[in-house]
């Protein structure tokens, strides 16, 4: 093996292609309406999409009947038949879809996630251990910093407003990497505490500088007078003290 070829990532057989699949306003179906089923029809609403639940309303389990009762999805009180897809000839011939527990009749899994404001982190052992990826979920969500989605939040809404006041394309990579700069020179708490006036302030300084946090909110200035003070203090007591040594310090005949 050629030194290069020892530079390149190896190959890890057996994955899944992980994606953020974006379904705003598509139409998933739901069969089902008991525990898994609760799961598969939250991720799908925290998607936007469009929910129909197919399942004898005795199957239904509290949480499902309550977003059928609040007309969160759409319900079929049946059981499933093919006649369910073909009633919507687009979804019959592209639909993916999950079978619990039938790791082959899955074209795609849902993962353990963790979720926090626009962060989401999912963990798949690609249905080899779905209790255990849980586990792993709760380690990760204990290591993530507080108000990192917040931060998050805040991050995007600064994007958003510099693309806005400098939207020439020629900006792109200038606005990339202005805001790498202020992703790793400032905390998440910081981030986080941008409200929109500070944030009109930040994006002044674009393209060449980003000043810190203590900058942006004067806290620097705010300390400069005390500072000031202490020296100017400290000056005074020094020349008290060696006034006062010159006095007290007895003169030889």
């Amino acid at each position: 093996m050629s030194k290069q070829e020892q530079n390149f990532p190896p190959i890890t057989p057996h994955g899944s292609l992980i994606l953020a699949w974006q379904i705003k306003d598509k139409k998933v179906l739901v069969v089902g309406g008991g525990f898994i089923a609760a799961g598969r029809v939250l991720h799908a609403l925290d998607a936007d999409a469009l929910v129909t639940v197919v399942c004898p309303e005795k199957g239904l389990n509290d949480e499902v009947r309550w977003r059928v009762q609040n007309k969160e999805v759409v319900w079929k009180d049946k059981t499933f038949t093919d006649d369910d897809l073909e009633e919507d000839t687009a979804m019959k011939q592209t639909y993916s879809r999950n079978v619990a527990d039938v790791r082959q009749e899955c074209d795609f899994y849902f993962g353990s996630e963790v979720r926090d404001g626009p962060l989401q982190i999912m963990v798949s052992t690609n249905g080899n251990g779905p209790k255990l990826a849980n586990l792993i979920k709760q380690r990760i969500k204990a290591s993530i910093p507080d108000n990192c989605g917040l931060a998050l939040q805040k991050v995007g809404q600064l994007r958003s407003l510099l693309r806005s006041k400098f939207p020439d394309p020629n900006l792109s990579k200038k606005r990339m990497r202005w805001m790498k700069c202020v992703s790793e020179h400032w905390s998440f708490d910081e981030i986080a505490s941008l409200d929109e006036d500070m944030m009109q302030e930040l994006v002044e300084n674009f393209p060449n500088f980003v000043p810190t946090f203590s900058i942006l909110t004067h806290a620097e200035d705010k300390q400069q007078p005390m500072l000031q003070n202490i020296i100017w203090y400290g000056t005074l007591v020094a020349g008290v003290l060696f006034a006062a040594s010159r006095f007290l310090t007895p003169r030889s005949n």
